[in-house]
């Protein structure tokens, strides 16, 4: 089958390209998602089976500043993807399509982990938790899962959702926290410098994200028409995070925290399972945090 990749040259698509590859007949999009007439043509001409659209602009903050932007790029984009795709593939199978889980945004257990440091409760957000995004990033994800569903429910577009989850593996960039963490620790300074400590977050590896995708494409006619949280159901606080990455380098400096610019609409609480996928395809994560 022939399988038409967004965003190779970003940090999901740079692992998950080598492995389509070995199962598909693999396009690259070249044109800007926001042209719609350049991007109709190169369906056209690919006429692909699968699209697995990862391409977006990702960093959440920054989203605050350039809302337009992201919009423009993250709803408006797709959406011409997905109608070009509608309107000139002849035999679309599935249309892939990489979410977050940043979608579920302000939930009552993020005040109150704001509020007491702690979660009162265990919880992890699973597909029938009600998304309530909170950045402009977000709200264009959600939009786009929205979309998909109407089409899906419409006309029966082919299509699935991963709502992702922080994932870590980076060895190019140390924008993230993880990355970032061991980045400053490995070069030996006495103290770093680290943003908020309190939120908690679920972290996977990106081998198990990679298999995760893997799954959903290659169960095809069991995940179209599906949104799905990965998990693990394992969260984290982020002063725990960076306590346990020293203890396993072995660095013993201190960490400056609130020493990032503040984060507007900052979320506290983010934790999924992945029940669900596990379910439909036999997919989980194997790659612990330690």
């Amino acid at each position: 089958m022939k399988l038409l990749l967004t965003g190779h040259s970003g940090f999901v698509g740079q692992y998950l390209l080598p492995q389509l590859r070995e199962r598909y007949h693999v396009f690259l999009l070249q044109n800007d998602l926001r042209d719609h007439a350049e991007i109709q043509q190169e369906i056209r001409r690919i006429n692909p089976n699968i699209v697995l659209h990862l391409a977006a602009r990702t960093e959440v903050q920054q989203s605050f500043y350039e809302p337009n932007v992201f919009t423009d790029i993250n709803y408006s984009g797709t959406v011409n993807l997905i109608e070009s795709c509608r309107s000139e593939c002849t035999d679309l199978r599935l249309f892939a399509f990489a979410s977050t889980m940043e979608v579920y945004g302000w939930q009552p257990v993020s005040d109150e982990v704001k509020l007491f440091g702690k979660p009162l409760q265990h919880v992890a957000f699973d597909e029938n938790t009600i998304p309530q995004p909170n950045a402009p990033y977000a709200v264009a994800k959600r939009a786009c899962e929205l979309y998909l569903q109407f089409l899906h429910r419409s006309i029966g577009f082919p299509f699935v959702a991963l709502r992702q989850t922080n994932s870590y593996g980076r060895h190019d960039n140390d924008f993230f926290v993880t990355e970032q963490i061991i980045t400053q620790m490995l070069q030996g300074q006495s103290q770093i410098n680290l943003g908020y400590p309190e939120p908690f977050r679920n972290f996977l590896h990106i081998d198990d994200l990679i298999s995760a995708w893997l799954a959903v494409l290659d169960n095809h006619s069991v995940t179209n028409g599906k949104l799905y949280t990965i998990g693990p159901d394992n969260p984290v606080c982020i002063a725990d995070y960076a306590d346990k990455i020293a203890g396993m380098i072995g660095w013993q400096g201190s960490i400056n925290w609130h020493t990032k610019p503040h984060r507007i609409g900052e979320i506290y609480w983010l934790n999924s399972n992945h029940d669900l996928i596990t379910q439909d395809t036999g997919w989980k994560p194997i790659i612990g945090l330690d």
